[in-house]
């Protein structure tokens, strides 16, 4: 039944974190040229005549772009950035001509032609997603608000934890990534019913930092879910447990740094979904075979006890 499972996993904490995509940082130089670069491979690779690659021209646009930047000397920068931008919209607009009429070529060249559309199109300060990756275009920007890595491209991830030291240390009960960049407090509403399904245990409480402030966790949960400064229903045991909840920090960074959550190399969101998942279960065999090697270590000084004394 659910409620045969040990106590220790009746209590989480639950945080939220970036997985990282295997993708260079996006500048609007950077994506025009690789766009354009990606549409000239392809026509060639079709056969399809263009006017003019500007392969040499566009490279050393962005060159240009790229030191006008480095030296502040913006209003120049932009105007690099400007002929990166004519040079792709004169590419789209002549594959656009070449290949109309011709259905084959038309599918091959769709995807790649609305990437470099949006590419074109995109403002820094435009509201809704953007391309931040043409090999890669499910990444999004996360601004988490760390000082040292203002903003990470991704996907959100939530990680939840035991808050008790269980016998073989400190497993992670619960894993998912999460697409769209959600309020981390919306994402209750399925981390909650996914970890019960999981763990096999009706959650007693669950703990989380003030990013869960403002929660859509199931009704019957609202008293159950605790956040850090919380004060009102918080007994004494309560608290002693909210200063637990930072113990799901050090595993999210074994997670990234051990077990290749730190960089994220496999395609699309259903490739974000799985290497979450397998970072976790990576990290739990670990904890497993470390409490393994402990057991078998004991068990020879159980079969075969020192002697009592030193026989002359």
């Amino acid at each position: 039944g659910l409620h045969t499972q040990p106590p220790s996993s009746r209590r989480h904490g639950a945080h939220t974190t970036v997985q990282p995509k295997n993708v260079t940082f996006p500048t609007d130089a950077k994506l025009l040229n690789r766009a354009r670069e990606k549409l000239v491979r392809l026509a060639k690779l079709h056969a399809v005549p263009l006017r003019q690659s500007y392969a040499r021209v566009g490279k050393f646009a962005l060159i240009q772009h790229q030191r006008y930047a480095h030296a502040k000397q913006f209003k120049r920068a932009n105007r690099a950035l400007k002929k990166l931008r004519t040079y792709l919209g004169r590419v789209i607009r002549d594959v656009g001509r070449k290949i109309e009429g011709n259905g084959g070529l038309e599918a091959a060249f769709t995807r790649l032609l609305a990437l470099a559309r949006r590419v074109r199109e995109q403002r820094q300060h435009q509201r809704g997603p953007k391309v931040y990756s043409l090999h890669a275009p499910e990444v999004e920007c996360i601004g988490k608000g760390k000082a040292h890595r203002p903003y990470e491209f991704g996907v959100k991830v939530s990680v939840a934890t035991t808050l008790g030291h269980a016998r073989g240390g400190q497993f992670v009960t619960h894993v998912k990534a999460l697409p769209g960049n959600p309020y981390d407090g919306h994402t209750l509403a399925t981390v909650i019913p996914d970890m019960e399904a999981l763990i096999g245990n009706i959650i007693a409480r669950l703990l989380g930092d003030k990013g869960y402030r403002g929660h859509n966790a199931p009704p019957d949960y609202r008293f159950r879910v605790f956040i850090s400064g919380q004060k009102r229903g918080v007994t004494p045991r309560i608290k002693r447990e909210l200063r637990r909840r930072a113990a799901v920090e050090p595993v999210i960074g074994h997670l990234k740094a051990e077990h290749r959550m730190g960089r994220n190399y496999l395609w699309f969101r259903h490739g974000d979904a799985a290497n979450a998942v397998l970072a976790a279960a990576g990290y739990n065999f670990r904890r497993l075979i470390r409490w393994l090697m402990n057991l078998l270590r004991e068990i020879p000084s159980a079969l075969f006890p020192p002697p009592l004394f030193n026989p002359l």
